[in-house]
């Protein structure tokens, strides 16, 4: 899972092999279940002081891993790339979602993240990551309107502006960080998350003072027990998970777990909270999976054809070549021993 810090970015192949599926769909699963966790934490602590508690208490765990471990800190380029994706992972992502999300219905909520697919793969094109692929911007517009068809039924109430701007704003740290990840020298997980959750913890318990936030400690069993799933599973299995997945696949195919998340946050809400499955969460749901597979999946097969073809090219090329240096002299020389 932990990658050598003097691997170049370059020298990883992006393709999916059963470990790295596996790692995503259990990737996708974890989100889905920080969804209701965090809801149940914010229904008693207030928003920035539970995601602030919440990286503390998981940075202080991988930050003794990281010590008793005598793992290597980054330096150079690798450092630098471990405090944006700090920032930008932990800190912006969280405060724009937390502040968004106490102004919007969730489905538009959902609606407005499910952006992060095409807004990863714009980002993708612009650092010059990964080419246009037809196939990625037809998966991110599916995975839009399926959560458009799931969100339909969030009543007539007015949307507020803010809350949009602010999930959005989201999705674009969400796709940036991803992006750095790919860019910088290659960092192992247990050491940049450890780097990115100090940044998150600190920024967001400020964050928590100045807006003069309530700093009470839980008192419910079930605040206690998502907390805690917040910080074993929820932050730390689940983001060295997703550095594992973006080290072996493309930023706009890992962003795919932003839109399968939801979903599976809604299933488990159904089956553990007894929330009602509608039709329309079917008919968007299924929009969303093929979304996923068309923008993030179907290419991988035409990608193999078209590699195989280039690697067959220089053969078919120096065999021609041949044929047409022997075509020059006389049949008898080249049957001449």
């Amino acid at each position: 899972m932990v990658t050598s810090m003097s691997e170049s970015v370059a020298e990883q192949v992006p393709g999916l092999n059963p470990v790295t599926i596996t790692a995503f769909a259990g990737l996708v699963l974890m989100v889905g279940i920080n969804l209701a966790a965090v809801k149940v934490t914010v229904e008693e602590l207030a928003p920035m002081w539970s995601a602030g508690l919440r990286f503390a208490a998981a940075a202080l765990i991988l930050g003794a891993v990281v010590l008793v471990g005598r793992h290597p800190l980054p330096r150079g380029r690798a450092l630098v790339g471990s405090l944006l994706f700090g920032f930008l992972s932990f800190a912006a992502f969280f405060a724009f979602v937390y502040f968004g999300i106490q102004r919007l219905p969730v489905g538009v909520a959902a609606l407005v993240f499910a952006s992060v697919p095409l807004v990863t793969f714009v980002g993708a094109l612009l650092h010059r990551l990964e080419a246009f692929r037809w196939l990625t911007l037809a998966g991110g517009l599916l995975t839009l309107g399926g959560i458009a068809v799931m969100a339909g039924g969030t009543g007539n109430g007015s949307i507020s502006v803010v809350g949009v701007v602010a999930m959005f704003a989201a999705a674009v740290c969400a796709a940036e960080a991803a992006i750095i990840a790919k860019r910088f020298p290659p960092v192992p997980p247990l050491v940049m998350n450890a780097i990115g959750m100090s940044i998150g913890a600190v920024i967001l318990l400020a964050l928590s003072f100045a807006s003069r936030e309530a700093h009470s400690a839980p008192r419910e069993i079930t605040t206690w027990l998502s907390l805690a799933y917040l910080v074993l599973v929820g932050s730390i299995a689940t983001f060295i998970t997703y550095l594992f997945v973006l080290r072996r696949w493309t930023a706009s195919g890992t962003s795919y777990m932003f839109v399968l998340a939801p979903v599976v946050a809604v299933v488990f809400a159904s089956l553990f909270q007894g929330e009602r499955i509608t039709f329309r969460l079917v008919a968007g749901g299924t929009l969303v999976i093929a979304g996923v597979y068309v923008g993030a999946l179907l290419h991988i097969g035409k990608d193999k054809v078209s590699e195989r073809r280039t690697e067959l090219a220089p053969t078919a090329a120096a065999a021609q070549a041949a044929h047409s240096e022997l075509s020059n002299f006389p049949a008898d020389c080249i049957r001449c021993p």
